[in-house]
């Protein structure tokens, strides 16, 4: 089970974390954006998979790719901006934290306007 991985490696690095902490504070963010990569790398199969059967049902449907790709970069930013949150916290920088975090909600409500408007276009169409 490939959660029982993640958690491997997640306790494996907060082992390591906790006792960098000790001796070489300033290596235990490194320890840490480390194990979050390697996480991510275990999960891309995952991901690719998704994607995969996403773009699938949006090839039977024929919807077109557009919206998938602005999905699929809505997801992309919401994992990266989490992760950088999270990093941003382990390291005590809230303040920081909280405006990569800002920056990113507004970043995809830039990107999602596409699908916004096409929504209430439909919605329009609709109504008599």
């Amino acid at each position: 089970m490939d959660i029982v991985k993640i958690i491997g490696v997640g306790l494996v690095a907060l082992i390591l974390i906790i006792i960098l902490k000790q001796y070489k504070p300033e290596f235990a963010v490194y320890a840490s954006i480390i194990a979050g990569i390697i996480i991510l790398i275990m999960l891309m199969d995952k991901l690719a998979a998704i994607v995969n059967l996403l773009t699938n049902l949006t090839n039977k449907t024929g919807t077109g790719s557009s919206f998938l790709k602005i999905l699929l970069k809505i997801t992309g930013i919401a994992i990266l901006t989490e992760f950088a949150v999270s990093i941003c916290k382990d390291s005590g920088e809230n303040a920081i934290a909280s405006k990569i975090d800002l920056g990113g909600k507004i970043i995809i409500i830039s990107v999602s306007i596409p699908i916004v408007t096409a929504l209430l276009e439909l919605i329009i169409s609709i109504l008599p």
